[in-house]
């Protein structure tokens, strides 16, 4: 797949530039790593100037990854549709002297779409994946006899 360009995100911001494209996997070496697979996503990237006369970068993204169930460890598909909206920062001292509930990323005159992407992908993604209706969670596994539990509970039986 096509990897979109890097960006100036200020000049983006105030000439409310508009980048929609799709990423695989391929081009998310982070997620590869956190043990995705299977991804595609599709996203819109636009610019604009904010009510408080910041300029700000808009995602919206939707898609579907492959993630490893932490019940049963096996695979899950797990849709994803996030937006955000960025407010740009000149400097990451601003950042960090902000006092306020609003998402910021440090603007550049190279920054990284695949990147960007990236980061507010890795923030969607569940903590602990799991199937909605897990056969690990719910006991059924055939043929794997009694639980640790249900032996530790036989053996205090015989004790007594």
């Amino acid at each position: 797949m096509l990897q979109p360009a890097a960006i100036d995100g200020l000049e983006f911001a105030r000439s409310a530039g508009v980048l929609k494209g799709r990423l695989g996997i391929e081009s998310l070496p982070r997620l590869v790593q956190s043990g995705c697979s299977g991804l595609v996503l599709d996203f819109v990237l636009t610019g604009e100037i904010n009510e408080r006369g910041k300029p700000e970068l808009g995602l919206e993204a939707s898609g579907s990854v492959r993630l490893q169930c932490q019940r049963c460890l096996g695979e899950v598909e797990y849709p994803l549709r996030f937006e955000v909206q960025l407010e740009l920062a000149a400097s990451e001292a601003e950042i960090l002297a902000a006092d306020d509930d609003v998402d910021r990323v440090l603007a550049g005159r190279d920054m990284s779409v695949a990147a960007l992407v990236e980061d507010e992908l890795l923030l969607a993604l569940p903590m602990v994946p799991k199937h909605e209706h897990c056969q690990a969670a719910a006991g059924t596994n055939e043929g794997s006899g009694p639980s640790a539990f249900q032996a530790l509970a036989a053996l205090k039986r015989l004790n007594k």
